[in-house]
């Protein structure tokens, strides 16, 4: 605004809001931008709760997918939920948990990160981003206590080791690199069975999409909470890959085509 001068040297965009503009940080402690306030008993359950995501490391860099369905207990909330978000060029997260707090910090993230970038006049390296979502979860605590958790996957490529890489959370801001693939949210233990079958180290990012595909209609098959791939509405994942030369999300056309091969691989071994 004319005139503003801060009093916040630094360049982190969470830390600006905190000095200058405390009423934007929320009370609770949660992510800049985020509803403070204690939540209601029994209110956290009425949430719209994003499911399964994936992340996994493959030849170039990494892909990000994620289902698109959104619960509210056995009630589906959406069934187009984005869960997979670019945060800057080289960087992407995959969300999990209360829908709201978690697609708001990833949008508060993508704007900390240009805000570093605009007062640095550089990118900050991967491995701080990835520090930089923990300090945001960690602020969620609070917020997380009361029933609005957020536990997201965050991956990119490392353009100073020139390589993919990826990281798991916990619900206090820990943060767990994995060095081949991870998945989070209600279908993520038939997501990591799948990937464990079809991973392998360097798999060709065509191998990676379609190893994708497969985890997310076996979560689908075994959880509730975990949408497949709605042919009818014509809903299917989101799925990026991530590369030296940046964010490419799969087409729904590419999509729709592995799911149709693999529905028939299954057909074929299940009437031989």
């Amino acid at each position: 605004m004319p005139g503003f001068r801060s009093t916040y040297q630094g360049s982190s965009f969470f830390e600006l809001l905190r000095v200058d503009h405390p009423h934007l940080v929320a009370q609770a402690g949660g992510a800049p931008g985020l509803a403070g306030g204690a939540v209601a008993p029994g209110a956290a359950a009425s949430i719209p709760h994003g499911t399964t995501v994936l992340a996994m490391k493959c030849a170039e860099g990494v892909l990000v997918a994620g289902d698109r369905l959104a619960t509210e207990n056995y009630r589906v909330a959406s069934r187009d939920l984005q869960k997979v978000f670019p945060t800057d060029d080289h960087s992407l997260m995959a969300i999990a948990g209360a829908a709201g707090p978690c697609i708001e910090m990833a949008r508060v993230l993508r704007v900390e990160l240009e805000h570093y970038e605009k007062i640095e006049g550089a990118p900050l390296e991967l491995e701080g981003k990835a520090n930089k979502l923990s300090q945001m979860i960690r602020q969620n605590l609070p917020a997380a206590m009361q029933g609005l958790v957020v536990v997201p996957l965050f991956a990119g490529y490392d353009r100073r080791r020139k390589t993919g890489r990826l990281w798991k959370y916990d619900v206090t801001g820990g943060r767990y690199e994995e060095a081949e693939y991870e998945a989070t949210g209600s279908g993520s233990l038939y997501a990591r069975e799948s990937l464990k079958k079809s991973w392998r180290p360097g798999i060709a990012r065509d191998e990676a999409v379609r190893a994708a595909v497969e985890a997310l209609v076996d979560a689908a098959d075994e959880d509730r909470g975990t949408g497949g791939i709605d042919v009818t509405r014509g809903i299917y994942p989101n799925i990026f890959t991530c590369n030296a030369q940046g964010i490419q999300e799969v087409s729904k056309e590419e999509i729709a085509e592995l799911h149709r091969r693999v529905l028939e691989a299954r057909t074929s071994r299940g009437s031989a």
